[in-house]
């Protein structure tokens, strides 16, 4: 049982995007931007009748993280070893041991993922009192202010993988200033509290965040996004509005310089969008969408941007493809997932079995290269893999769809197969990316919400 070598409970919750393995720094992460997007767009879930299956899906991995948090100054940061999940592929019936557990403490602390974590259980605590679950919603702000207080007091203050360097090769973030901050603008929009508010203020000036270079929103950093939350919740001063303008008309300028579009449209950020060229766009267009509301003079442009976003991943571009798996015959159709695959042999998984035996409905996948084209190969996990950051984007980005009454997505009127250009895709040093080799053995299982526009929207898990 997951937590046995600790003596504690950690079953469940949701492996990341991996085989087998549990972080808590990309699950909190995913929740946070799972549980924004319901909140800004509940309407969008009502009219699909989706809340209860949207409540579940959160309320999956905020269980988890409050069992990862069994004391005031504890919280487990990931479940198993990396490379020994790395030398295997098969099912979750026979996954690997030992898988131990890890956690930051009082002595060796993770800043970051403790702030982290606290923002993600306040997220999903403004959704729940949407739904009048109060009971649960307090439960979820009194870890949130635990870890957030031992975030704040636990010396020194550092990122996790100092304290746990298992996972430097996998989640490793860089700082924890942007955590600290989003951590207490979500408890401040949960609680009310002006405490929060002060902080996150205090916080965002002291690190001096809104210097800071434009790079896009992450599961390793959130600045971005404590632009835009903070230009919500906090109106005594107009720091957090100034720099989410500015963050997003740089990102998604074309004369910029940060970021470029491909050839069919889709926003394109550099090394960032290498290794999965969908989640870059797609957070960028959550961010942008959510902010239109507070911009009048922006909101078409922003929208515009979002929605040419959401219309590429959904089928309009030169490959008539949508990158979900399981809503179109030119979805993808081998997700680099080994529990989906069907097979057990590391060294054969693009072509054993030939066909995937599980459809992963709903998944989103890597997606194209720069030059906008997808060849669908199993063992290509930087077009192909599927993950919790993957889906969480999304899943608010269709609510803003449903919730602005969008027309059908492109794929609903696309009848021609998926074109070939060429068996495989090349993979030369020009377009490599050097990333450990664990990274062949990714996958998800996850219970993931697919909303599509109405009368063609379905919901899968």
């Amino acid at each position: 049982m997951d937590g046995s070598d600790q003596n504690v409970d950690l079953v469940g919750g949701y492996y990341d995007a991996g085989n087998y393995l549990k972080f808590t720094l990309p699950l909190a992460h995913s929740i946070c931007l799972l549980s924004w997007g319901a909140f800004e767009w509940w309407d969008g879930y009502v009219k699909v009748n989706q809340t209860e299956t949207l409540r579940e899906t959160v309320r999956w991995g905020t269980d988890w993280l409050m069992k990862a948090h069994p004391e005031r100054d504890v919280l487990y940061v990931q479940v198993g070893d990396g490379e020994i999940d790395n030398e295997y592929w098969g099912p979750d019936t026979d996954i690997p041991t030992p898988r131990p557990s890890f956690m930051v403490n009082g002595s060796s602390p993770g800043t970051d993922v403790s702030a982290l974590t606290a923002a993600a259980l306040a997220s999903a605590a403004t959704v729940f009192r949407l739904s009048s679950d109060h009971n649960y919603a307090d439960r979820l702000v009194s870890h949130a202010e635990e870890l957030y207080e031992f975030a704040e007091k636990a010396q020194p203050w550092q990122v996790y993988t100092d304290a746990i360097p298992e996972a430097r090769s996998m989640y490793e973030t860089v700082n924890y200033t942007s955590q600290l901050v989003y951590g207490a603008l979500w408890l401040y929009r949960a609680t009310q509290n002006q405490d929060y508010r002060e902080k996150a203020s205090h916080y965002f000036d002291r690190f001096n965040l809104s210097g800071l270079d434009t790079v896009p929103m992450d599961w390793s950093d959130q600045t971005g996004a404590t632009y835009i939350l903070g230009a919500q919740v906090d109106k005594t001063t107009n720091k957090y509005k100034h720099a989410a303008e500015r963050y997003l008309d740089r990102l998604i300028g074309r004369d910029s310089g940060i970021c470029d579009y491909t050839e069919d449209g889709l926003l394109w950020c550099g090394n960032f969008s290498i290794s999965n060229s969908l989640v870059p766009a797609q957070d960028t267009a959550l961010l942008a969408s959510i902010y239109s509301g507070l911009n009048s003079s922006r909101k078409d442009r922003y929208q515009a941007f979002a929605t040419s976003q959401i219309d590429y991943l959904l089928g309009k571009n030169r490959m008539r493809t949508p990158y979900v798996v399981g809503i179109h015959m030119n979805s993808p159709q081998n997700p680099h997932h080994a529990g989906a695959s069907g097979g057990d042999d590391l060294v054969q998984i693009a072509t054993f079995p030939l066909q995937e035996k599980f459809v992963l409905h709903g998944a989103v996948v890597g997606g194209p290269g720069k030059d906008d084209l997808f060849f669908d190969e199993r063992d290509d996990w930087a077009q192909t893999e599927v993950a919790l950051d993957y889906n969480a984007p999304f899943q608010g980005l269709l609510a803003f769809q449903l919730a602005q009454g969008a027309p059908d997505p492109p794929y609903v009127s696309i009848k021609e197969p998926r074109p070939a250009f060429g068996k495989h895709r090349p993979r030369d040093d020009e377009n490599k990316v050097d990333l450990p080799p664990w990274f062949i053995g990714l996958l998800v299982i996850t219970c993931v919400i697919f909303l599509a526009a109405l009368g063609h929207f379905y919901i899968y898990c």
